[in-house]
């Protein structure tokens, strides 16, 4: 089977591709925007299968099929609230509703492959007849709020009031305006699927920040950035070189 992932949130779509591996699945490559899509697909035969974004960082997904003719059957991957849901559903359109379920996919996986694969026969899909059923503009589902255990308490924090998620010795921290970390159970990578994108950036390995946090930016070596956070002393946060064009990208959003 020839698959390919069309999604902007680049921490998603490498779990994507590690989940389909464990399915035998190998997607030839991961796109990320409507441009890098069109690029991609006018040069190369329409896959099998497409796994496929709504929302990409240049616009809607639907846009690439109004440049690119594509036969590809396609699985939606989404955090569209369930009325958005019900319009897939009219249309016969498989969906994964973001985080993607290991159970799900594999479920999503095997459709596909009763309806068209062994049938030979292809999925047609009027994006502007879905987009027309979606009515409202796109919303996502981001958490709001983390807890964190403290002896026997339980503490809330909302997204505004953290200031960074950091990793140290294995475990992972947000990080409050007042200098205080709580040790919560969640991983880096699980939380940019969580996070809204436009508040928060995953800067290195260690780092995720909040945008309303920053106090200052400097020019650090061999052209990275380095971010400073008010009385965030743990570590010091660098933007990773390879990851410098997206922050700058990220800070004009």
């Amino acid at each position: 089977m020839r698959a390919l992932i069309i999604e902007d949130e680049k921490p998603s779509a490498r779990r994507l591709n590690r989940m389909l591996e464990v399915l035998n699945i190998t997607p030839e490559v991961m796109l990320h925007s409507v441009q890098e899509s069109v690029e991609y697909l006018l040069h190369h035969p329409a896959p099998d299968l497409i796994f496929l974004d709504i929302q990409l960082s240049d616009g809607l997904s639907f846009e690439i099929f109004d440049q690119v003719p594509v036969d590809s059957a396609i699985i939606f991957t989404t955090a569209y609230d369930e009325y958005a849901l019900k319009a897939f559903k009219l249309n016969s359109i498989d969906y994964l509703l973001k985080p993607i379920d290991e159970e799900e996919l594999k479920a999503a996986v095997d459709r596909f492959e009763a309806r068209f694969r062994e049938s030979e026969k292809k999925q047609f899909i009027d994006f502007n007849e879905v987009a027309k059923l979606l009515g409202n503009p796109i919303t996502h589902n981001y958490k709001s709020r983390y807890t964190a255990k403290v002896g026997e308490h339980l503490k809330l924090f909302h997204t505004d009031a953290i200031q960074l998620f950091y990793s140290e010795n294995k475990g992972t921290y947000l990080n409050l305006e007042n200098g205080r970390n709580y040790l919560i159970d969640s991983k880096l990578e699980s939380l940019m699927e969580e996070l809204d994108p436009k508040q928060f950036f995953r800067i290195s390995r260690q780092a995720i920040i909040n945008i309303n946090a920053i106090d200052d930016m400097v020019s650090y070596t061999n052209s990275r950035i380095q971010v400073k956070i008010n009385s965030f002393k743990e570590l010091d946060l660098i933007v990773s070189r390879e990851r410098v064009k997206e922050f700058r990208i990220w800070l004009e959003r």
